[in-house]
């Protein structure tokens, strides 16, 4: 386990992990990662969603077939808690059904499956925003989520299906970071 909780940017593609490269050289508890969520031990991963649950394209299509139980428990909670719509600027937190990562984060990026999001959009920074404060505040079956929680593998939020440039996407994740945990 950490020393202290660890927000591991992921970026497969090369702007997007310059982009969290900088992010992370400013900001202790984040550290790029060149490279996919999969590839780390983490306790949760985060899925920039639909505000539906629908797990089809992107990241998401992605988890859905590593984690098989992991969009029914995303669209269970959205309607539990939410009456079957996540707003953007919401997210929840659910088991995958494997070990390791334990948890899957979700916090829409968009309303509807596959929509393409404007070029003004600030959509990425309240997703990350509700993950932050989520991680912050929340809790799980097994207890407050910073004690279960201590790392996390965020990719782009909206930076593939929803067409965000990486460069949006970064300084919207450092804003709502920096909101967070540095202005509390």
């Amino acid at each position: 386990m950490l020393d202290r909780p660890e927000l591991v940017l992921c970026a497969v593609d090369e702007l997007l992990a310059d982009c969290w490269r900088e992010v992370a050289e400013k900001r202790q508890g984040i550290r790029p990662h060149r490279g996919s969520v999969f590839d780390l031990e983490v306790d949760a991963v985060v899925s920039p969603a639909n505000s539906f649950g629908w797990m089809r394209g992107g990241i998401d299509a992605q988890y859905s077939r590593v984690f098989p139980q992991v969009e029914q428990n995303v669209r269970s909670a959205v309607l539990t808690f939410h009456g079957g719509e996540l707003p953007v600027g919401e997210a929840i937190v659910v088991p995958t059904g494997v070990e390791e990562p334990r948890w899957l984060i979700s916090a829409p990026t968009m309303r509807d499956p596959g929509e393409q999001l404007p070029a003004d959009t600030i959509n990425p920074y309240l997703a990350a925003r509700a993950v932050l404060r989520l991680w912050r505040e929340g809790r799980t079956p097994s207890g407050p989520l910073p004690d279960v929680v201590r790392s996390i593998a965020m990719p782009g939020l909206g930076t593939g299906v929803g067409g965000v440039d990486p460069r949006t996407c970064a300084r919207q994740v450092a804003a709502a970071w920096d909101e967070t945990f540095i202005t509390v």
